[in-house]
């Protein structure tokens, strides 16, 4: 088993428009938090997504930080 962290960022804010991502208020975003695997990402990432369901611009975003760290993916840094 890696012992390997795969940290994943849940963020999300009001967008500008539907065509493309530019938030309407760097400000505003909403930075659910880090989360140390893509399943415990993509709950958080659900659960704000259906909260603001009602918002046609309201979008919530997963990054894989973990690819942003280590782009090789040889796990050096």
């Amino acid at each position: 088993m890696s012992d390997q962290q795969l940290l994943h960022l849940v963020f999300g804010g009001e967008l500008e428009n539907l065509e493309e991502v530019k938030f309407r208020d760097l400000d505003k975003l909403d930075i659910v938090g880090v989360f140390p695997d893509y399943a415990s990402a993509e709950k958080a990432w659900r659960a704000k997504a259906q909260r603001t369901v009602d918002n046609a611009h309201m979008r919530y975003f997963i990054v894989h930080m973990h690819k942003l760290l280590d782009p090789d993916g040889d796990g050096k840094f």
